[in-house]
């Protein structure tokens, strides 16, 4: 027999949401778009049921829980004795560690043509051209653009020589 989903979760005394948990617990039994099977639902239900209540009787292993549980205090020491040892580090740390390297190396790369313009006769034009191929390098490195580099503008022929 064939029934609606609210007629069928009405039939059980369950909601039409457990009902929809039940198909994808493969109890329920769709038949079609908004149909079920009811029999075979109420055989599976059954069956599932009667099953639970034999699993139920099992009594826990005593010595097994004892175990996983010596073994999980073990490994909570042996954490808190790698950390004591300094042998791990906390993430937060080592994370603002490398953002203020990689600030500092960012601020230096673009002081470059700066201090090279000051220091020579570099050409505005050329100075132009470092600057692009570092801010580049840098957006690139900041994964602005991917590994192979597709997608890069380019400036200049990489055969060009620029004079310093």
């Amino acid at each position: 027999m064939h029934m609606k989903p609210p007629a069928l979760a009405g039939l059980l005394g369950i909601s039409t949401r457990r009902l929809g948990q039940l198909v994808s617990e493969g109890i329920a039994v769709k038949v079609d778009r908004g149909l079920f099977d009811a029999a075979a639902t109420i055989q599976n239900m059954l069956a599932h049921a009667s099953g639970k209540a034999a699993g139920a009787s099992v009594e826990l292993d005593l010595d097994r829980e004892r175990a996983r549980l010596a073994k999980e205090q073990a490994d909570g020491q042996a954490l808190k004795n790698q950390v004591t040892r300094g042998e791990l580090l906390d993430a937060g740390d080592v994370e603002r560690t490398w953002a203020d390297a990689c600030r500092r190396l960012r601020s230096e790369m673009l002081a470059v043509v700066g201090r090279v313009r000051a220091a020579t006769t570099i050409e505005a034009a050329d100075a132009a051209v470092i600057d692009r191929e570092i801010r580049d390098a840098l957006t690139a490195l900041a994964g602005g653009e991917d590994d192979l580099g597709q997608g890069a503008k380019e400036s200049a022929p990489a055969t060009q020589a620029y004079p310093l």
